[in-house]
C-alpha cells in the first residue's frame, strides 16, 4: 500500500502578548495534524500548544529538541516520518522559525530528500521592525549578532556606517536583551551623525516602541532598553 508523505511545516509563535492578533486561524488548524515536533525549547513549545487549544498534542506527537546546545544528530534520522506519511513541524521560539532562530540545517536536509516544505504565515520581529522603520527596504542587510568584544563591535559598526553612506543599504542587527544599553552606546559612538537609527523594542506588546531618530537627535535622548527584546536598524 502507497502512504502518501507527510510535509515539513514552518510553524511561527508569537512575539508579544496576544496570540489572537499574530496567529492565523489556519495555523491552528495545522498545528493539529502535526504528529512530531521539532522544538528549540520543550516548555516553550508546551504553553504555545495549550494557549492554542492544543493541549492534546502534548500528550499524542514526539518532540525532538533541536537548539545551539544540541549535539550533531542525523537531520535525515529526524525527517524519516514524513515517509510515513506524518506531518512534521519546527516550532520557533518566537517570531519565524530559521530566522535568528535554529532550524534551517533541517530545512536545507528537507530539500536534499525531497521533502515538501510548507511555511506558515506568522510575525516577525526583524521584518515588522523594518517595515515601520522608514528606511530602506529593498536593499538591507540583517547581521543576526555583532561581536560581543567592544572593541570589535565598534569597528564593525563603523564599517556599517561607511557601507551605509555608499551604498545606503540598511543593516539591520539583534543583541542579547540585557546588553541592549551598552549597544546603543556603541552605535551613537561608532556611526556618522546624519544616519538614521531605528529601535524597535518589545513588538507587538502594548508598550512597544519604534523610533526613528538620526544619531545626531538619538544623542540627545535618553531611552531604557536593558532586557527588553529589540531591534536594532541603521540606515541612511
Amino acid at each position: 500500500m502507497n502512504i502518501n508523505p507527510g510535509k515539513l511545516y514552518l510553524i511561527p509563535t508569537p512575539i508579544g502578548n496576544s496570540a489572537k492578533k499574530e496567529i492565523p486561524e489556519y495555523n491552528i488548524e495545522i498545528l493539529k495534524s502535526i504528529s512530531v515536533f521539532i522544538v528549540e525549547e520543550l516548555r516553550t513549545a508546551r504553553r504555545f500548544l495549550v494557549a492554542n487549544n492544543c493541549k492534546d498534542l502534548i500528550e499524542t506527537s514526539v518532540f525532538h529538541i533541536y537548539n545551539e546546545h544540541s549535539d550533531k544528530q542525523s537531520f535525515a534520522d529526524l525527517l524519516k516520518p514524513i515517509y510515513k506519511g506524518q506531518n512534521i513541524g519546527i516550532l520557533s521560539e518566537a517570531g519565524l522559525p530559521c530566522i535568528a532562530d535554529p532550524g534551517e540545517e533541517i530545512v536545507l536536509e528537507a530539500h536534499l530528500m525531497n521533502i515538501q516544505i510548507i511555511p506558515l504565515v506568522g510575525p516577525s520581529s526583524i521584518f515588522l521592525a523594518l517595515v515601520a522603520s522608514g528606511l530602506n527596504g529593498e536593499s538591507f542587510k540583517f547581521h543576526g549578532y555583532l561581536p560581543i568584544d567592544k572593541n570589535e563591535k565598534e569597528r564593525c559598526i563603523s564599517n556599517i556606517s561607511s557601507d551605509i553612506l555608499k551604498t545606503k543599504t540598511t543593516h539591520i542587527f539583534i543583541e542579547a536583551p540585557y546588553r541592549n544599553n551598552k549597544m546603543l552606546e556603541s552605535i551613537l559612538k561608532s556611526c556618522h551623525n546624519d544616519l538614521h537609527l531605528c529601535i524597535a523594542a518589545n513588538i507587538m506588546n502594548d508598550d512597544q516602541l519604534i523610533k526613528t531618530m538620526s544619531i545626531r537627535d538619538w544623542k540627545k535622548t535618553k531611552v531604557e532598553l536593558h532586557k527588553i527584546p529589540t531591534i536594532f536598524i541603521i540606515g541612511y
